[in-house]
């Protein structure tokens, strides 16, 4: 039988959920490696096994804290390498140029975000990225007028996986948590919303697979595509 939701919030996380992880942070990862190492093959792999990034494939390996992790954790991870920044300049340099990354959307955003509001949901984004770079690319999906909210790992209310920016989220749109939903493509994100009193929902279009996924959801779907059927939005 098919799961039927009833919410009257949804939170999603960014990458990997509204955007493909692989356009995006893929890119971003090969992009940041050469331009910090400065034409220094040896720093190149060095970077990259300490960000757990595949220089023959231009990809993340799964296992890359980069993947659900902060700005900030990302920076930590390089400076194990490049101890001549500070983290601070890491991360400012992280997130310049992550303001200007490919997007590619999982499905036409401001269309699902209109479905989702014209049935009376609220909408969020929750996302471990800064909170700039989370406006910059919602801005470029012309979504900024159709989220009610968004958060980032540095908008004050702490990051995912603890459950803290999720309560900030359904305090502003005025939902009770166990009115909400959590969206994302990671086990933080799943972890998040279970510990905020909310339904977990896991997709697959971030770099975990559904066993990976599974233990910590209350729902997995193959993308968010899937979710107006589900509520019944037109």
């Amino acid at each position: 039988m098919t799961q039927r939701l009833d919410l009257d919030a949804i939170i999603f996380d960014k990458d990997g959920t509204l955007f493909d992880f692989g356009t995006t942070w893929n890119v971003f990862g090969g992009r940041l490696i050469m331009a910090l190492a400065e034409g220094d093959r040896d720093l190149e792999h060095r970077l990259a096994i300490a960000t757990h990034y595949d220089l023959e494939t231009q990809s993340y390996l799964p296992s890359s804290p980069v993947i659900a992790g902060t700005n900030r954790e990302a920076a930590e991870l390089f400076h194990s390498e490049l101890p001549g920044y500070t983290i601070e300049e890491l991360e400012k340099t992280l997130m310049q140029m992550a303001l200007n990354l490919p997007q590619a959307e999982v499905v036409p955003l401001r269309r699902y975000f209109e479905r989702l509001r014209a049935a009376g949901l609220k909408v969020a984004v929750m996302t471990n990225d800064t909170e700039r770079a989370a406006r910059a690319h919602m801005e470029r999906a012309n979504c900024l007028d159709v989220v009610d909210f968004i958060v980032g790992f540095d908008s004050g209310f702490g990051a995912k996986p603890t459950p803290d920016p999720l309560w900030a989220c359904a305090r502003h749109v005025g939902v009770s948590p166990e009115r909400c939903a959590m969206v994302g493509d990671s086990t933080h994100d799943l972890v998040a919303g279970r510990a905020a009193g909310m339904l977990a929902i896991g997709v697959l279009t971030g770099m975990a697979v559904r066993s990976d996924l599974d233990p910590y959801a209350d729902l997995v779907l193959n993308d968010i595509g899937e979710i107006p059927a589900l509520l019944s939005v037109s």
